[in-house]
């Protein structure tokens, strides 16, 4: 099949499992094509590999689970600094609280705590 117009744009989206809680961000390079025939498709790539529409059926990482919430870049980074900070403040010099084996895994309550309303 040949194409007649391609046009690329990168987009970014944070992912969070509703099933287990691991949060996790990826960015894509979203090429949108259009063939000979006019009929347009799209071609998602991340880290170099062509993979699906990360917003058709997501699938998580940790446990394989689909239901999966889809958010702009930066919140499951923005979950962890807040989280991180709030952590450091409560630290008292003589007691530090354990720490998780993981730092790539977060609970779902941890992940969604900035969005609660106070």
């Amino acid at each position: 099949m040949s194409e007649i117009a391609a046009t690329t744009v990168h987009e970014a989206y944070a992912f969070a499992c509703m099933r287990c809680g691991y949060g996790w961000e990826q960015s894509y390079e979203i090429e949108h094509h259009v063939d000979v025939h006019g009929h347009e498709f799209v071609v998602y790539t991340a880290d170099g590999e062509r993979v699906p529409s990360p917003l058709s059926t997501p699938t998580c990482a940790n446990c394989d689970g689909h239901v999966v919430r889809i958010m702009r870049a930066g919140r499951v980074a923005g979950a962890q600094q807040f989280l991180h900070t709030q952590r450091s403040a409560k630290r008292a010099p003589e007691k530090v609280p354990a720490t998780r084996s993981s730092d790539r895994h977060w609970r779902l309550s941890d992940l969604l705590h900035p969005f609660h309303r106070r």
